[in-house]
């Protein structure tokens, strides 16, 4: 997968450039078909060569140095975003693989997850994280409603959500009950499937903290695990089988589609 989002991040560097892979070929002294490869995110160059590519398409530094960063990480299996103090604004790995993926299956302990978000919720949750500056609220909040373009019906999601995370007041009555609804509105959607863990259950096997399952044609499921200041994908069989038993677990658990509407009504009257 960094392959595919690499060449991705080289092509549109190419086309903002306004150069076509041939040009660019002529340009560096490539072979066509090496560009072509590249860019179809078949890897086949150093650091060095991409630097040069980068160079000859005068590709801003901030984007040259994210894409080379890619390069260096494109043959891991698994992958560590350390951010800083914060997540950025924009998750742009995580969104370029959303997009990417034909499935996403998701677990959410504490709140709704991001995808399913009223822009008042997010503004609250956003405002009550204690390294959040206040001057990048709205922005953190147009990103995140960006982000859920990817609900165009080419992909299929699977929320968990436990019932905690529905009842935890997150801004005024009037926000959940909003938040509440939405859910609703957007669970009887045919590419979404929603289902509450609810608190009965007691003891579960998501536990550890929530989580992201990305499947992909022909390439191997990602799993995104967020922290206050990092990301972590993780692309390797062995813990990616891991994740997939604690939903296959969950499932078990869970209240069916219907129950969960059922249960998200009676939390929001």
């Amino acid at each position: 997968m960094r392959g595919r989002e690499l060449g991705e991040g080289v092509r549109a560097a190419v086309e903002r450039a306004g150069l076509s892979g041939r040009e660019v070929a002529r340009l560096v002294g490539w072979d066509p078909a090496k560009v072509s490869d590249l860019l179809n995110g078949k890897g086949g160059t150093t650091e060095i060569e991409l630097a040069v590519l980068l160079g000859a398409c005068k590709t801003p530094v901030e984007e040259r140095e994210h894409l080379l960063a890619l390069h260096r990480e494109s043959t891991a299996k698994d992958w560590f975003q350390q951010h800083g103090a914060r997540l950025p604004v924009h998750l742009r790995t995580l969104i370029q693989h959303e997009k990417a993926a034909t499935g996403v299956v998701s677990w959410q302990m504490n709140l709704v997850h991001g995808l399913l978000q009223t822009s008042d919720y997010m503004t609250a949750v956003i405002s009550a994280g204690a390294n959040m500056p206040a001057n990048e609220v709205a922005e953190r909040v147009a990103a995140r409603l960006a982000r859920q373009r990817v609900f165009d019906g080419k992909r299929e999601f699977t929320f968990y959500v436990h019932e905690q995370a529905l009842r935890l007041p997150v801004g005024d009555s009037e926000v959940m009950s909003d938040q509440m609804h939405h859910l609703l509105r957007m669970s009887v959607r045919p590419y979404i499937t929603l289902r509450v863990v609810p608190t009965a259950a007691g003891a579960h096997a998501g536990l550890a903290g929530s989580f992201e399952l990305m499947t992909f044609p022909g390439n191997q499921p990602v799993v995104n695990v967020e922290t206050e200041n990092s990301s972590l994908f993780v692309e390797a069989k062995a813990p990616v089988d891991s994740f997939k038993r604690v939903l296959g677990s969950l499932a078990q658990v869970a209240l069916d589609e219907e129950q969960s509407r059922g249960l998200i009504t009676e939390i929001a009257t």
